[in-house]
């Protein structure tokens, strides 16, 4: 169901904390997001980016973070949706990274649930993903 306009506020406001968080190689912030669960997931769009746990999570952070001198995140369109104390949101992702001296410029997507804890949203799973290369508009798979 689609959430109510105070809890979809919420939910944007973690992620944006989360952009800024990764555009600031700020591991503690970013961590400081996730849920301190052994099951938090964290899926990224590199084909060994599927981790489970912080100490997981944080390994990854540090890897990826040393590989980028500089980087943006912002969420463009999104849906967020809630029942009771979860939430689950959608977006496009636009990423802006410079890395070994050159610009790369994604159109990504992003998935994640939260889940409300006192009076703070946690993330407890993100997937972030590339559109298929070679897949054309109206297309159900790549060519």
């Amino acid at each position: 169901m689609k959430a109510d306009p105070k809890t979809e506020a919420a939910v944007m406001n973690v992620m944006n904390q989360f952009s800024e968080a990764f555009a600031k190689r700020d591991l503690d912030a970013l961590l400081a997001l996730l849920a301190p669960d052994p099951d938090v997931v964290f899926i990224g769009t590199g084909g060994d980016e599927k981790r489970i746990g912080l100490a997981e999570i944080e390994a990854l952070g540090e890897r990826d973070f040393a590989q980028f001198e500089d980087a943006s995140m912002k969420f463009g369109w999104h849906s967020v949706s809630a029942t009771g104390s979860v939430a689950w949101m959608a977006a496009d992702i636009v990423l802006h990274v410079k890395t070994s001296g050159r610009e790369i410029h994604l159109q990504a997507r992003g998935t994640a649930v939260l889940e409300q804890r006192g009076d703070r949203w946690l993330i407890v799973q993100f997937h972030g993903s590339l559109p298929a290369a070679g897949q054309e508009d109206g297309e159900a798979f790549p060519t």
